[in-house]
């Protein structure tokens, strides 16, 4: 389930039989046999324990005993357990975060042998954990990263050709759900003018094209500066020749 989700755990019972005894309990660091959350004997809900991880979350149905947390947060993943009467049913609750959509860009750092022919790029994913990133081409899984438990960021590299025709994408899943990218290799790898929607999903890096533009308007600026000097000292000298052919009276 994700973050915010409501979940149910089923007691199996349809109706709760008069002198059933029914339990629920968390496992915690602290409490390994199980920290009490639910009375159902006598229909109390304890949801002040645990620092009040489960105040105004816990719904008991009084009919089958069976319990709902709602609005979940990753506080409430772990092991529950059920005790009725003498049977004891567990239940493991994982709890994941909703997928960002990858972003993929142009590698500017990446140094190919053969860049001359060859578009470097990145997948790229920030604050994940539980997930595998991927690259595809087509149906085919060319490489892929995993992260467990810890929330860091994952980036994926890719080689394609300027004229490459297949279709590749790359993928970010959990066990629950995925979220991909679609790679445009005419966008992304030829040009780097965008438009604000595209820069949101897919980047183009434009710092070639711009040290380009900068030195050129220096040679045209330096040019300019030499012509005006040219023109000022050609103009001088005519004006000097004038003068010594002046004729004296």
């Amino acid at each position: 389930m994700f973050l915010g989700d409501s979940v149910t755990l089923n007691s199996g019972r349809t109706e709760i039989m008069s002198g059933d005894e029914i339990q629920w309990l968390i496992e915690t660091e602290n409490s390994p046999d199980g920290k009490l959350i639910v009375n159902a004997d006598s229909m109390t809900v304890y949801d002040a324990v645990l620092d009040g991880r489960f105040r105004d979350r816990l719904k008991l149905d009084k009919q089958t005993g069976s319990l709902t947390i709602t609005n979940t947060t990753t506080e409430h993943a772990g092991e529950y357990g059920l005790i009725i009467n003498d049977m004891f049913k567990s239940f493991n609750v994982t709890i994941y975060a909703r997928l960002p959509v990858p972003v993929i860009s142009r590698d500017c750092s990446s140094s190919s042998s053969s860049s001359s022919s060859y578009c470097s790029l990145l997948c790229s994913v920030v604050n994940v954990s539980h997930v595998t990133l991927s690259w595809y081409k087509g149906n085919s899984l060319l490489s892929s990263i995993s992260v467990s438990d810890l929330s860091i960021s994952l980036s994926l590299p890719l080689e394609v050709e300027y004229q490459d025709k297949n279709s590749y994408s790359c993928v970010l899943n959990n066990p629950i759900s995925n979220q991909t990218q679609h790679l445009d290799i005419s966008q992304l790898c030829h040009t780097c003018a965008g438009t604000a929607a595209d820069i949101n999903s897919v980047h183009c890096c434009g710092s070639t094209e711009a040290v380009i533009r900068l030195v050129l308007s220096a040679l045209v600026g330096v040019a300019t500066v030499i012509l005006l000097v040219y023109d000022i000292r050609s103009r001088r000298a005519d004006k000097d020749q004038a003068h010594i052919h002046t004729p004296q009276t």
